[in-house]
């Protein structure tokens, strides 16, 4: 048991904010977790689909050449390069296209493509995750935008295709609306950067460039899956590695020394540091560019004839679907009816009992301007 003194001079290691997220938490994979995240939930969603295919017209299935797991991935990325698009449009801040893109990449670790495909109105279908994602991205950032004046300015777009699906977004987050992001990051360690022995007290003004090239790597870095295996400021400290690998090289020696001469610091370096960002770097170069649009198509025109019949307006499937929620909510509808008719008929209030109104006795006042 160790003794007090042993214990006063213990020294305690701060945890940084961010393992207190529910982003570190309940969002952070192995690349190959992720993987068999992914693989898992299509393998799940072709066996239901194709179930539902058979249901409705037997056989119907045989033919049917499903979207795999990369395939879906890849109709993902490219939606996430969309949303950015979209922002130019409203010009809306970096935290809102930083958030939409999390919510969209977060959504398909619980939902397939295959049942909810984003929204592409160049092609006139009709996909919604996308507006949806950026909506309440517009709200958690506080960054508001009222319904009409979003949906007013995308074609063939009405408010109910935003609505209809927002519980369902929110819900497949979990309600975890906080993201920490890499470009909050990338801010902290170009200020730190600035204040580094040797560096010109016109850094800024001079350098300002490297700030926008390493940004620009930041954004590439949302097409792919850094932030589902790494850090934010590991993410940042890659992108800037990458626009200044010296710098990056000196602010990093900057911090491990810190780190070593005060073990309690909250920006202890992680062992391995080096290697996790070369692997990231290599991730930006090789997966920060946007898919081939050809292949797109092609993944999208497959995804026309597998999709899940129940999500098809007209379809079999569709009109038996809502014809069964209609009967369970009519249903609803009645025995409400019916509890409500009961209650009065027995003489019992269907709002519940009426409120006592406490007794108050006039010896509970204490009338002290008769005293004067």
């Amino acid at each position: 048991m160790p003794t007090a003194d042993a214990e006063t001079t213990a020294v305690t290691t701060k945890k940084p904010l961010y393992e207190a997220s529910t982003q570190f938490k309940h969002w952070r994979y192995s690349p190959e977790s992720l993987a068999d995240v992914r693989s898992k939930l299509n393998e799940a969603a072709v066996a239901v689909i194709r179930q539902t295919f058979e249901a409705y017209e037997p056989g119907s299935s045989a033919n049917v050449l499903f979207l795999n797991a990369g395939e879906e991935h890849l109709l993902v990325t490219f939606y996430v390069t969309r949303i950015t698009q979209l922002c130019g449009h409203f010009r809306f801040p970096e935290e809102v296209e930083a958030t939409a893109a999390t919510y969209l990449k977060r959504f398909y670790l619980k939902n397939t493509v295959m049942d909810w495909h984003p929204k592409n109105v160049m092609w006139d279908i009709q996909f919604q995750e996308r507006l949806t994602a950026l909506f309440l991205a517009t709200k958690t950032t506080n960054n508001p935008i009222s319904l009409e004046a979003y949906t007013h300015n995308i074609p063939n777009t009405n408010p109910s295709d935003v609505l209809d699906l927002e519980f369902l977004v929110a819900q497949s987050l979990g309600f975890e609306f906080s993201v920490w992001h890499a470009h909050r990051a990338l801010w902290g360690i170009w200020l730190d950067i600035q204040a580094l022995d040797g560096v010109p007290t016109d850094f800024a003004k001079t350098q300002t460039s490297l700030y926008d090239t390493a940004l620009n790597y930041v954004r590439a870095s949302r097409l792919t899956d850094a932030e589902f295996i790494y850090t934010p400021s590991q993410i940042a400290l890659a992108a800037f590695s990458l626009a200044a690998p010296e710098i990056a090289q000196q602010w990093l020696k900057s911090k491990q020394a810190v780190s070593e001469s005060n073990p309690s610091s909250p920006t202890q370096i992680p062992p391995g540091i080096l290697g996790s960002l070369e692997f990231i770097k290599g991730l930006i170069v090789n997966a920060g560019q946007p898919p081939e649009t050809e292949a797109v198509r092609e993944v999208d025109r497959r995804l026309r004839l597998c999709k899940n019949p129940e999500k098809v307006v007209g379809s079999k499937a569709y009109l038996a679907r809502k014809a069964e929620q209609e009967k369970k909510a009519e249903e609803k509808r009645n025995r409400k009816a019916m509890e409500v008719e009961k209650a009065a008929a027995e003489g019992v209030d269907p709002f519940g009992d009426e409120l006592e109104r406490p007794k108050i006795s006039l010896v509970d006042y204490d009338d002290d301007d008769d005293d004067d």
